[in-house]
């Protein structure tokens, strides 16, 4: 049956010679997954956390701003690396570079991004479509990383007429990959509307490695349905814990089997929004770079809370670790956990949208040629 089998019996979610357990992944977010990210995020914890996406040509060609994206903390393993790009050649390279100076430990490969300015070059959740181009990107970078796995994250498709998710996922299967993450939405649908678990559950029939499942999973409980529902061997979380890093100790309590939940009173999340902050600066080096970039975590950080508008209004103007302490502290921080607003969509989730596509790109599937430009500007992650 082989390792990969024994471990989807045995309930254990293998990746190479890393157990991955709880079965929980960080998925990747521009702007929100970095080093200081991550770390508040694992000391909730224990599972995988990936850091922002990385782009082939940008890492290659050692763009500074990427650089210091794949960056990882002390005792940070294994290290998660999520890569993009469109030129097999190129992501070869890529991959070579991450084994020949030790830069990861794991490489996950996306096809899931429907941001315009990756799809209109063929990227992202617009690649699968190319049967051929995906292939060669997939075996190129399995037999490129040598020891280390590879997997990948895709969407159901570019939208409803041209879903991908099964023919690619066998394609990825075939070539090597450690496992297949589904975000159960087509990228016309962006994040709106609702997931299409009953996706996820057809593709975990369809293949023999282990199959996550992504999408509309914002309470502890929904990962445990989403796994009863559709078989699947892992869960992946992304906007789910927006100003939530407590969400990863909440899915740890539930995959052990406890009913209590990780609800944590105003005073406890202000301990952590500090905590992030504070770990920010160190990542950044300054607390001015530090408590800016902060600022962005506070509306979610206080969803639901107590809190008034003109003192959210000044911790989004905050630019000292000082300041931002003298702003908590006015927090009520007796006020418990806002139960109504659990199971509530965070981050985006904006309207569907028709999805930007290189000329032609929907003529020949069978076509490896990479589109006219599609590595240009690719720099800074």
């Amino acid at each position: 049956m082989g390792e990969v089998g024994r471990a989807i019996l045995e309930g254990v979610l293998q990746l190479g010679p890393h157990v991955v357990d709880p079965p929980v992944v960080l998925a990747p977010m521009a702007g929100i997954t970095n080093v200081a990210f991550r770390r508040l995020c694992r000391e909730q914890g224990a599972g995988l956390y990936v850091c922002e996406m990385i782009t082939t040509r940008a890492l290659v060609e050692r763009n500074p701003k990427t650089m210091s994206m794949i960056r990882f903390g002390e005792g940070e393993r294994p290290r998660s690396l999520q890569l993009y790009g469109v030129d097999p050649a190129t992501i070869r390279k890529a991959v070579e570079m991450v084994v020949a100076e030790d830069l990861a430990d794991h490489i996950d490969m996306n096809f899931g991004c429907s941001v315009p300015k990756v799809t209109r070059r063929g990227g992202g959740s617009a690649l699968p479509w190319k049967r051929k181009l995906f292939r060669e990107i997939v075996t190129s970078a399995v037999a490129a990383a040598g020891p280390l796995p590879v997997t990948v994250k895709m969407r159901i498709g570019i939208d409803d007429d041209h879903r991908t998710f099964l023919d690619a996922a066998l394609t990825a299967q075939d070539a090597g990959v450690a496992w297949v993450a589904l975000h159960a939405r087509t990228a016309a649908q962006r994040y709106s509307g609702e997931a299409d678990w009953s996706a996820i559950a057809a593709l975990k029939q369809a293949l023999d490695i282990p199959v996550l499942g992504n999408g509309d999973i914002w309470e502890a409980t929904d990962a445990l349905r989403m796994m009863a529902e559709t078989g699947c061997d892992g869960v992946v979380i992304g906007r789910g814990c927006l100003g939530r890093p407590w969400l990863f100790a909440d899915l740890a309590a539930a995959f052990a089997g406890s009913s209590e939940r990780v609800l944590p009173s105003l005073g406890e999340v202000a301990a952590l929004m500090y905590r992030h902050a504070e770990l920010l600066t160190e990542w950044l080096g300054t607390e001015r770079d530090g408590v800016t970039d902060f600022r962005k975590h506070v509306a979610w950080y206080l969803k639901g809370f107590p809190a008034g508008g003109e003192l959210r209004r000044f911790m989004a103007m905050a630019s000292s670790l000082g300041e931002l302490a003298d702003l908590l502290a006015q927090l009520e921080h007796a006020a418990p956990f806002p139960r109504e607003i659990l199971g509530q969509p965070r981050g985006r989730t904006g309207t569907p949208g028709k999805v930007v596509l290189p000329d032609g790109w929907l003529d020949d599937r069978d076509s490896d040629l990479v589109p006219e430009g599609a590595e240009l500007d690719d720099s800074g992650g």
